[in-house]
């Protein structure tokens, strides 16, 4: 995609978190939850403009609203968006309370990948708790509590998200096993590692962005949206202007109209700078 026309005015800042706002601690395997002053100086600069900031990630919303609070996103009583679980659920806040939720049934899509990788860990989320998983995710993958479930009782009821992470595999294997079974019957991304997350069809960070948009009077001209993986696509190809985070993988980078720095330079304080001053 090509660098947007200097006419184009945000109204609406769409951020992921993972990777944009935080960044992956190395050698913790987990994300930081410290957002950098200037990153934060910016995003509060945008909302003083009158900018909507709504944050869209893959993480629960309860996991998300720790970093709605550490951007100040709810001020004046104005309730502020979030979308969750990759456009599955979508949540106002405060209080968190969900507006809207899809979801499909998971059953034939996990057991079709775990009879390729039958040592692999499934989560679904448990909203309010954290996750009911099969095994535990190694350490700092998933926030709040695991509830070790059987993989029957998991799937027996239709879900909004489905995590399945192989420790002992790659991203590119898990690439290729999405190619090669199509996964009928859900929308499916796979993250940095061999983590893929499951979704109902049509369902991605772009419909539930779009979502929010419906209840502001807005469009996917208005928006901003900033991302660094490839659940960030969809997000990037919607909006009036996707940005790619400096670090991303190229497939996210040839998805964004513009690539701004690294999370370690501050790449959504860089990119907001172009339109908001403060």
């Amino acid at each position: 995609m090509s660098e947007q026309l200097p006419t184009f005015a945000p109204k609406l800042i769409a951020l992921d978190i993972d990777g944009t706002l935080v960044n992956w601690v190395e050698g913790l395997g987990q994300f930081q939850e410290t957002i950098s002053r200037p990153v934060r100086e910016a995003v509060q600069a945008a909302q003083a403009a009158g900018a909507h900031v709504v944050l869209a990630s893959g993480r629960s919303a309860e996991a998300m609203e720790p970093i709605a609070r550490a951007l100040g996103l709810s001020r004046n009583d104005d309730l502020s968006w979030i979308v969750a679980s990759n456009g599955s659920v979508i949540c106002q806040d405060p209080p968190l309370q969900v507006i809207h939720e899809e979801t499909f049934d998971a059953r034939d899509v996990v057991y079709a990948v775990l009879s390729h990788h039958p040592e692999a860990c499934v989560a679904v989320e448990e909203r309010g708790l954290g996750y009911r998983v099969n095994r535990y995710f190694p350490a700092g993958e998933l926030s709040g509590e695991m509830i070790v479930t059987s993989l029957d009782q998991m799937v027996t009821d239709p879900v909004s998200r489905v995590i399945i992470r192989d420790p002992n595999a790659t991203a590119d294997e898990f690439i290729e096993l999405g190619a090669k079974l199509g996964l009928h019957g859900s929308e499916y991304v796979v993250g940095w590692t061999a983590w893929l997350d499951l979704s109902p069809v049509g369902i991605s960070k772009a419909s539930g962005l779009d979502y929010v948009c419906g209840q502001l009077g807005l469009n996917a001209t208005d928006v901003l949206a900033i991302g660094d993986g490839r659940n960030d696509i969809t997000m990037l190809q919607w909006a009036g202007r996707g940005v790619a985070m400096g670090q991303s993988v190229d497939d996210v980078k040839l998805a964004a109209d513009h690539v701004t720095d690294s999370v370690v330079r501050d790449g959504v304080a860089s990119e907001l700078a172009r339109w908001f001053h403060w």
